[in-house]
């Protein structure tokens, strides 16, 4: 059975792609057992997901959750068969110098907020009650908002990100791919801050690194800012028109661990400008004027998923498409071929920030 086609056009009902950013969220990243009764399972859950927000959601009605849930590339053919998202792909590792954006397993991701820990947590534990035989969990990060929308390296996160009708436009497919209008890319990285490194530097040549002043979160003048500054290389611009994702990163960590990072979560309505910011910051633009938050910085992880419309997930059976599990099967759960040494680089991670109203 081929893929359901969803309605043509942005009739189409997205996930809540751009739903208000919450206080808390958890990042769960799943591969997809092999075997018929696997693919079976999680073809029947896709028309239950939103049935299992609404029951979890009623217990706090003001507690704004949501959940989205994104398919990677060997996953769909696997899941749903032909026709395929226009340009759902294997997460593209890049190689520059001592910089790496890997690429890790990712079959599943569900990016579950809300105000509140615990209707995430319950959440996610009755997805796994459903689906946890038919999923192997890979990556589980439970993030939440620090202070004022800061990172964990000070900066506030998300400024620049679109709202309202330019941020539908910035993360929807529209008519370019009709029979996934309504759908969006998502891209997930998780990175890990050198905390003690980063904090040695003076607040003066963070800013020059950020590109933005630390307390009151001003752009810096053009005139002062390098060009290697993050905000500057994860700028896109496209026949004089500036290109926007839509981020929603969250702080993580274990202090008695010593570890401390940011979850980047870019959505997109093509994967090509989330890509492009990552090459900018990993490779350079130009080559070698890389992003020098790198320094300090380092992805630990990386895929590519594409979130169909509720249109398309409300539509899908439990009857199989006619792609079988192969002896290779296993091999989209590997990292991607790396990006030649020429291009070396890595997905950059727009401005690591996650709200809509900070960059």
């Amino acid at each position: 059975m081929s893929a359901p086609q969803a309605a043509a056009g942005l009739s189409a009902q997205a996930q809540p792609v751009a739903a208000p950013l919450t206080r808390v969220a958890i990042f769960l990243v799943a591969t997809l057992n092999a075997g018929v009764d696997s693919r079976a399972t999680v073809r029947s859950f896709c028309g239950d997901l939103d049935a299992l927000v609404r029951a979890v959601e009623f217990r706090d009605l003001e507690g704004g959750l949501s959940c989205v849930m994104g398919f990677g590339s060997d996953a769909w053919d696997r899941l749903f068969g032909p026709p395929r998202p226009a340009e759902l792909h294997p997460f593209r590792e890049i190689r520059a110098g001592a910089r790496h954006a890997v690429s890790t397993p990712g079959d599943l991701l569900f990016h579950i907020r809300a105000k509140r820990m615990d209707l995430c947590f319950e959440l996610a534990t009755q997805f796994m009650a459903r689906i946890g035989h038919a999923v192997s969990s890979v990556d589980e990060v439970h993030g939440f908002r620090y202070f004022d929308d800061r990172d964990l390296i000070g900066f506030v996160d998300g400024t620049e990100n679109p709202r309202g009708a330019a941020a539908t436009d910035a993360v929807l497919v529209g008519d370019e791919d009709a029979a996934f209008a309504g759908g969006s890319y998502v891209i997930v990285q998780k990175y890990l801050h050198d905390l003690c490194a980063w904090n040695a530097l003076s607040t003066e040549a963070q800013e020059r690194i950020i590109g933005r002043t630390k307390l009151p979160d001003i752009e810096l003048d053009d005139s002062v800012k390098p060009t290697s500054a993050h905000n500057a290389l994860t700028t896109i611009v496209e026949n004089g028109k500036e290109i926007k994702i839509l981020r929603d990163n969250m702080p993580f960590g274990r202090a008695a661990h010593g570890e401390f990072g940011t979850y980047f979560i870019g959505y997109s309505r093509s994967p090509r400008t989330t890509e492009q910011m990552l090459e900018n910051m990993f490779i350079g633009r130009p080559h070698g004027n890389y992003d020098r938050l790198l320094d300090f910085s380092r992805a630990v992880t990386g895929s590519l998923f594409f979130v169909p419309s509720v249109t398309f997930l409300e539509a899908v059976t439990e009857d199989q498409p006619a792609v079988a599990d192969s002896p290779d099967a296993a091999a989209a759960t590997k990292p991607s071929p790396s990006i030649p040494s020429e291009r070396e680089g890595s997905l950059g991670i727009g401005s690591l920030k996650g709200d809509i109203r900070h960059e």
